[in-house]
């Protein structure tokens, strides 16, 4: 069974998931979350497989009401989270009652903020994913008054006698606020940097209003490249950490295009850039350098908590009653490409 669900106040926000992975191979750009770790933890809370579409929202207020009892978690920055007017906490399954209102207010000391439903909603998807993409105009940017069908009701569930949440799962959350380290791994052209590649472990940068999705601009004190060969245009990750001919570093994000030409210092881990994803303009970042290994050791870690997490919902959700995840190629979704 199904209900809708109505977008009363859509800030910036958009229908995502975790990126279209088969996008750079026809010159695509990968796109999806910006901040993946919290994506797949309001997924995981909801009882959704990690992929499926959600609410990303980027700064400003959002409200939604809806028609059917539902199961959402909030995830992401630090915000206020209150449902029926009711607050509520973040990093945990919220019971919401048919009619309702679901406010997100006041997104502070991060970025981003990820809303999952139970069940997921119906949008389209390209190449497999329903992941916004500026350069070919697909995705669903949210506007006030738009309708989206949540695919799963799940009864409200409450405490019995005291009307207190049942849930206290104990999820790590990530660091957030105004000063932020980002772990980096040396680039191809690290060498060619010599002695001044070290600016970038000791200097402090500033993140521009400029930033967006495709990358963040960083002011401060640029590592100067020591050779005087042309860069081709090649391949670059997701991460790149580039040194143009100005005064601004340039991080490379999912929104990034799949070749550029300018020196790669360094390469953003994948925590990193979860890190960067909540970057605010203005906010000062430091980089720290690390190993592939190092970093490796890092990502599992952190996949694990989530892994363990998901054994934790599943087992709850399963002693209350709660449907399991559907793998969400299964899900019903209209299909472009």
């Amino acid at each position: 069974m199904s209900g809708t669900i109505r977008v009363q106040q859509a800030g910036n926000s958009v229908v995502t998931d975790l990126g279209r992975f088969r996008g750079p191979h026809y010159g695509l750009p990968v796109n999806g979350a910006l901040d993946q770790y919290s994506a797949k933890a309001a997924n995981i809370l909801a009882g959704n497989p990690e992929n499926a579409p959600l609410f990303e929202l980027t700064g400003l207020d959002f409200r939604m009401t809806t028609t059917a009892d539902l199961l959402i978690a909030v995830t992401g920055a630090p915000l206020t989270l209150t449902v029926g007017g009711r607050e509520c906490a973040q990093w945990e399954p919220v019971s919401v009652r048919a009619g309702e209102t679901i406010a997100v207010r006041g997104i502070r000391g991060g970025l981003r903020a990820y809303v999952a439903l139970h069940g997921s909603v119906e949008v389209p998807l390209l190449l497999g994913s329903c992941a916004p993409d500026t350069v070919v105009g697909f995705g669903h940017q949210l506007r006030d008054g738009d309708t989206l069908e949540a695919l799963r009701r799940v009864p409200p569930i409450r405490h019995p006698y005291m009307d207190m949440p049942l849930f206290r799962l104990g999820v790590a959350r990530p660091r957030t606020g105004h000063d932020l380290v980002v772990e980096v791994t040396d680039g191809p052209d690290y060498d060619e940097f010599g002695e001044s590649a070290n600016l970038l472990f000791s200097s402090e940068y500033t993140v521009s209003p400029r930033s967006n999705h495709i990358g963040l601009r960083l002011g401060g004190e640029l590592p100067e490249r020591t050779t005087t060969g042309e860069v081709l245009s090649r391949g670059v990750p997701v991460g790149a950490v580039e040194v143009p001919s100005r005064e601004e570093l340039l991080v490379l994000h999912r929104g990034r295009g799949v070749t550029a030409g300018y020196p790669v210092l360094a390469v953003a881990t994948s925590l990193g850039l979860d890190v960067l994803a909540q970057a605010r303009p203005g906010d000062k970042v430091r980089f720290r350098r690390t190993t592939v290994a190092e970093a490796t050791a890092a990502y599992r870690r952190s996949m694990q908590q989530l892994e363990t997490l998901r054994d934790s919902v599943s087992a709850v959700f399963s002693l209350l009653g709660i449907g399991g995840p559907a793998h969400w190629h299964e899900l019903p979704a209209a299909a472009c490409g």
